[in-house]
């Protein structure tokens, strides 16, 4: 069986598991005064080798694509295949008290992202396949959309000045995608770069929430990809969706 409802459970205990340690990593390392540069690689090595090794013990056979990690060719010929994150938004992490940084861990058969957990170690929260979040009632007023601290894609321009919207500021892909699964934004609309590891694991959990999850053109994502750049992507809720694809593609 390509997916079992242990793959949703593994996904989420890692997750969670992973968020606790670099809680803990953040914890220890912000008290010792190190450098903004030595909490995030700390953060990053100590989240990849916890996961590598969780994934070892559980799903041997399964190929793995992770940014921490060396690329292995092997996995484009693997029906499964893990995707993750082990710290998205480490800018984030290393600015305590922020919360908006995440922890990735998704799985895909044959390119479809199926098993997603996000964990916003942060906030003590977890959303996944394991138990499909419930989307929240739409708002009144103008559609909220999401986007960086640092930069507005244009993307995200476009939509914004088409339908009136507010902008909301937040770091990690994952925790953008995810306030629109609880309701916080309406509209996550990157252009401008981004790998598969950066949102396989919030398509899956936004998919299961009934959200709206292609590339910019419409198209579906399609993960496990030779070049893992996926630079585009239209996470909404369903009510905006075909205007925010006639905007887009107008």
């Amino acid at each position: 069986m390509p997916v079992n409802p242990d793959d949703h459970i593994l996904a989420r205990d890692i997750a969670i598991k992973t968020g606790h340690l670099l809680v803990e990593v953040r914890r220890q390392l912000t008290t010792k005064g190190i450098s903004h540069f030595e909490l995030k690689d700390a953060g990053d090595a100590a989240a990849q080798k916890l996961i590598a090794n969780e994934l070892a013990v559980h799903r041997p056979d399964d190929a793995i694509l992770s940014e921490e990690a060396s690329d292995s060719r092997h996995r484009l010929g693997a029906k499964r295949t893990w995707i993750i994150d082990p710290l998205d938004g480490t800018r984030e992490f290393a600015e305590p008290p922020r919360t908006d940084w995440a922890v990735h861990i998704a799985m895909v058969v044959n390119g479809d992202p199926v098993v997603g957990a996000v964990s916003l170690p942060a906030q003590e929260l977890v959303l996944s396949t394991a138990d499909a979040p419930r989307l929240p009632d739409a708002i009144d007023g103008p559609p909220r959309v999401i986007v960086s601290r640092t930069r507005r894609p244009p993307a995200a321009q476009m939509l914004a000045k088409e339908l009136g919207a507010e902008y909301l500021e937040m770091g990690s892909a994952g925790a953008k995608a995810m306030a629109v699964v609880r309701g916080d934004a309406d509209i996550y609309a990157h252009s401008g770069g981004q790998y598969e590891w950066d949102n396989c694991a919030p398509a899956p959990v936004a998919l299961a929430a009934g959200l709206h999850c292609s590339r910019l053109d419409g198209s579906p994502l399609v993960y496990n990809n030779p070049d893992p750049y996926l630079p585009d992507l239209l996470f909404c809720r369903p009510e905006w969706a075909d205007r925010c694809l006639a905007i887009l593609n107008g």
